[in-house]
């Protein structure tokens, strides 16, 4: 079980990791001062668990969990005693960690998460996809976050290490991956059409041979991906 611990004092962050040295199986694969460092290194990694602290400056710890579109499990830590009651308004969250932590304490917890990955998980609701049209897309750019709605991005393309995020105003480059972003869309509103794009197919103004016109950008489209925009779209 791999693991990363978010906290703005590094102090805290030396314990919790010599914590974590003292359960088999727990490896601390990196460790952050700041929330916003820790979105841009998950959207390239997977992760089991997040020791996070609550109160850091600029981002809590409330703001980042709030930002996960899938979260791994997640044990907060804080000196604020009144935080056990809003720890549980979210699901990813399984237990908190007052500080100073003991090792007791901390196997407890430990404990727990083991519970809750064993536990068989919900069924996700068939419509869950089309539930996030019209929600928002946080990209991380210069350890600043930049708030997108899903209906205005028209083309996502791949740029090597880099996504570049076409927008109807704008466009970003974000670095993450293409697999990573397509995770978070919507399958209502987006589709791969290529190994390096996705797109917004409701934007489409005109398909010709093996390319579709969207705004001004013009995106090819690979022969393994045609069948499934053909199925896609409302045919006369």
């Amino acid at each position: 079980m791999n693991c990363i611990i978010i906290d703005d004092e590094a102090m805290a962050r030396a314990i919790v990791r010599q914590l974590c040295s003292k359960i088999p199986g727990l490896d601390v694969i990196e460790e952050f001062d700041n929330a916003i460092s820790a979105i841009k290194f998950l959207n390239q990694q997977d992760i089991d668990v997040i020791f996070l602290d609550i109160h850091m400056p600029g981002f809590s710890g409330v703001d980042f969990v709030q930002t996960l579109k899938d979260p791994p499990k997640v044990v907060m830590t804080t000196s604020d005693t009144d935080f056990a009651i809003a720890a549980y308004e979210y699901e990813c969250i399984v237990d908190y960690l007052v500080k100073p932590i003991t090792l007791e304490r901390f196997e407890k917890s430990i404990a727990k998460i083991h519970s809750a990955s064993t536990q068989k998980p919900q069924a996700k609701v068939a419509a869950n996809a089309d539930s996030a049209v019209g929600e928002d897309l946080y990209i991380n750019i210069d350890r600043r976050l930049i708030k997108l709605k899903l209906d205005e991005i028209l083309v996502i393309e791949a740029k090597g290490d880099y996504i570049d995020v076409k927008t109807e105003k704008e466009e970003h480059r974000v670095h993450t991956t293409l697999k990573k972003i397509k995770e978070k869309l919507p399958e209502k509103l987006f589709l791969q059409i290529h190994r390096s794009y996705i797109i917004n197919f409701t934007k489409i103004i005109d398909i010709e041979d093996n390319s579709v016109l969207i705004a001004k950008n013009v995106v090819p489209i690979s022969r393994s991906n045609r069948p499934e925009l053909m199925r896609r779209l409302n045919l006369l």
